[in-house]
């Protein structure tokens, strides 16, 4: 299994419009079973983005990414760059 620690980079954490790029982003790699955590906390479909705002991960938190499957390396690094990248500038 690939994991991946990131701090989330957009202001308003994962909401709204972040949170709707991350999970189109992750639900691209649907081969793989892929989730997102805060540490010491159960992990969350990473392609939901119901899922990612229940997280109530906000700005500065670090997540953890982990993946499983062909490919999960490379889906990670992907799904990590987007969080560390404030989304709602883009």
């Amino acid at each position: 299994m690939a994991e991946r620690t990131v701090t989330i980079a957009s202001a308003s954490g994962l909401h709204a419009r972040p949170a709707a790029i991350f999970a189109e982003a992750a639900g691209e790699y649907d081969s793989l079973d892929i989730t997102i955590e805060k540490p010491g906390e159960d992990g969350v479909d990473a392609a939901s983005i119901l899922g990612l705002m229940a997280l109530g991960a906000g700005y500065g938190d670090e997540v953890i990414l982990r993946a499983e499957g062909e490919g999960a390396e490379e889906a990670l690094d992907e799904l990590a760059n987007l969080l560390s990248r404030d989304l709602d500038a883009e």
